[in-house]
């Protein structure tokens, strides 16, 4: 935890906060925090700066804020990602969350299990757990936005035109493609497939709506560390 990430229901004041249950137990066993230690700290969805510890004891901890920094700048991204198996989905919605990511659609394929749309990992609280401790790591309060597109076909042609209108239009896919670009600054919408990739139909539907195929090299990387590669190469 590099930053303390306060939630509205968490302030005593416009200058006091107070913590328990996870955040808590942090500071106690790994942080080993004092009285007066100076911590990183943030309001979720807001300013970022330090907050001073006043006490604490096993049952909570009260600060005095000081939080008069903007958290760090989005990536002008939106991410498609095919829905990922619910064990890879918690650590891509933090590493989506430590680089910056605007808004993330989780969206079907064909490739996509019908199960996984039944996990609990997909409940707005177990989403919401998991970009928070991704912006912990990464020093940021602002949450991505997520959303959830179970009908493929419908979600490409009705709603994403408007979702990617004036941006770069990509769609991460192994073969005869061009490199993916790097070193981006403008508005991007990247689509990124399942295990085993999106099927045919899937990225032709996605280039009649704009997408452009890009690839990343012969070798086949699993999902979640697609991500991370493609972010960094490209931002």
């Amino acid at each position: 935890m590099n930053l303390i990430l306060f939630e509205p229901q968490d302030l005593l004041g416009s200058q006091r906060a107070q913590i328990d249950g996870r955040r808590l137990q942090h500071l106690i066993q790994t942080q080993q925090a004092e009285v007066g230690q100076i911590l990183r700290a943030g309001l979720l969805n807001g300013q970022q700066g330090q907050a001073q510890l006043l006490s604490i004891d096993q049952q909570q901890a009260t600060f005095e804020l000081q939080l008069d920094s903007p958290p760090p700048a989005k990536l002008p991204l939106t991410l498609i990602l095919a829905l990922p198996r619910p064990k890879m989905l918690r650590r891509i919605l933090q590493a989506i969350a430590s680089m910056g990511v605007q808004r993330l659609v989780l969206v079907n394929s064909f490739r996509v299990e019908k199960s996984f749309w039944q996990t609990p990992f997909l409940q707005p609280q177990a989403i919401r757990e998991q970009l928070i401790l991704g912006l912990e790591q990464a020093r940021d309060t602002v949450l991505p936005e997520v959303i959830l597109e179970k009908r493929f076909k419908p979600f490409v042609e009705d709603r994403l035109p408007a979702m990617s209108a004036d941006s770069l239009k990509l769609v991460a896919h192994p073969g005869a493609y061009p490199a993916c670009p790097r070193q981006l600054t403008q508005q991007t919408t990247l689509a990124i497939g399942p295990e085993g990739g999106w099927v045919d139909y899937e990225v032709q539907l996605l280039q009649q709506h704009g997408f452009a195929p890009v690839q990343l090299g012969e070798r086949i990387l699993r999902v979640e560390t697609a991500v991370v590669a493609l972010l960094a190469r490209m931002f």
